[in-house]
């Protein structure tokens, strides 16, 4: 496989650096690296566009090293942002770093991992003035668009220099660990070339194997950005967006994004995407794009084990039967519901306003006057009722459900 001619079928080849050293490197299985900076205790799926090329890597041939930024994250990257980072503490580096690794760990076992910190941490500010400074002139940085667009509006030195930090990553991993190949998003071009240019310095251009490749960021076809909820970023970790959010994310996706989502993010192959195109334009109504591509993310990201409890909890909603779920499923469920949390002496009529399961008390009497309103599967039709009478889920949860699928929780205080 040409990883060239399977990135552009994709639509994934934004910019290379130099294409017959990218081939060269493949044919020779060089290793190719994509950092992480660990700015939270998590990864989100604005992220899995390089998790799953940095996996596309490996299955072509190249070692993939995944860096985690235990060093460079005590800066944090200016490449188009608006206002300078809050700096984290040690401790938060430290903490993310650690449970960023063990999520990529699970997600991409057969990658190896590295941390910047290893090296740039035993770096004394002389030895990075000598070694690295000296290799970069003023307008070369300036020059640099990610840091051009942010002298205007303020860029302390200790963010002008996170692109001279990067390099110097390249370079460490060239040298040490036979990796020739450098992937990030778009919006790391910039730090990307001063890599290959800084290695180049060392070697020499001609005898430089370095080579740089960026995929265009991930945005919805409207051009909003991806991975943005209502209820905020759509997390990889299973306690931040649990299996059955995140099945849900994809599953809801509009049909004219999901071609283009199954080329960047999936491992099907070109024949089996215009296969299920045609399925699903033949039956649009039963979203079998959506389904695949749920399917094929979520179980990247959580094994079979996690998208097998998505599609349970998934039918147990559709069929409105979630009271009848074992007990782990059954609390994955009702956390998976937007609750409200009121005191047990509560009456049931102003619960199911609460709730926001009906909008008035009027249009709540109406719904309960033709038993359409269940409080943990029992009908009520005393609204003075308080919610101390009914028995509760998991000794908090009073689920309310309204028809077949309309689910409102209440945590009882």
């Amino acid at each position: 496989m040409n990883i060239i001619s399977e990135l552009n079928w994709r639509g994934l080849a934004k910019q290379i650096t130099n294409e017959s050293k990218l081939l060269e490197a493949q044919k020779g299985s060089k290793a190719v690296y994509c950092g992480f900076d660990p700015t939270a205790s998590s990864l989100h799926v604005g992220h899995l566009m390089m998790i799953v090329t940095l996996q596309r890597f490996g299955k072509a041939g190249f070692k993939p090293i995944a860096l985690i930024g235990g060093g460079t994250g005590m800066i944090g990257d200016p490449s188009f942002k608006s206002d300078e980072r809050v700096l984290q503490t040690n401790e938060q580096v430290l903490t993310n770093v650690k449970a960023i690794e063990k999520q990529l760990r699970a997600i991409i076992p057969n990658v190896t991992f590295a941390n910047n910190a290893d090296w740039l941490n035993k770096m004394s500010l002389i030895d990075f003035l000598r070694d690295v400074g000296k290799d970069f002139t003023l307008s070369y940085l300036l020059a640099k668009e990610s840091i051009a667009t942010r002298i205007q509006t303020g860029l302390s030195i200790t963010e002008f220099s996170y692109t001279m930090l990067q390099a110097y990553d390249f370079w460490h991993l060239y040298s040490n660990m036979d990796c020739k190949v450098q992937i990030g998003g778009s919006d790391q071009w910039g730090n990307i070339t001063s890599g290959t240019d800084y290695i180049n310095s060392k070697v020499g251009r001609d005898n430089s194997q370095a080579a740089g490749f960026t995929i265009p960021l991930l945005v919805k076809s409207d051009g909003k950005k991806f991975g943005k909820t209502e209820s905020g970023a759509v997390w990889l970790d299973a306690t931040k967006t649990s299996e059955y959010e995140f099945y849900q994310f994809w599953i809801n996706q509009d049909d004219a994004d999901c071609e283009r989502m199954m080329k960047y993010l999936t491992f099907l192959s070109s024949e089996e995407i215009v296969n299920l195109q045609t399925q699903h334009n033949q039956a649009p109504t039963q979203r079998i794009m959506q389904k695949q591509l749920a399917s094929e993310i979520t179980r990247f990201v959580h094994q079979q084990d996690g998208l097998d409890k998505a599609i349970k909890l998934t039918e147990a909603f559709f069929q409105g039967n979630i009271t009848n779920l074992d007990k782990s499923l059954l609390k994955d469920a009702l956390l998976a519901i937007p609750s409200t949390t009121l005191k047990a002496e509560t009456a049931i009529i102003d619960a199911i306003v609460a709730s926001k399961c009906a909008s008035s008390k009027r249009e709540a009497r109406e719904f309960m006057k033709s038993n359409a309103i269940t409080f943990n599967d029992i009908i009520v039709n005393d609204e003075n009722l308080k919610l101390s009478a009914i028995p509760l889920l998991e000794n908090e949860f009073i689920l309310i459900k309204r028809g077949k699928r309309k689910y409102f929780g209440i945590k009882i205080s």
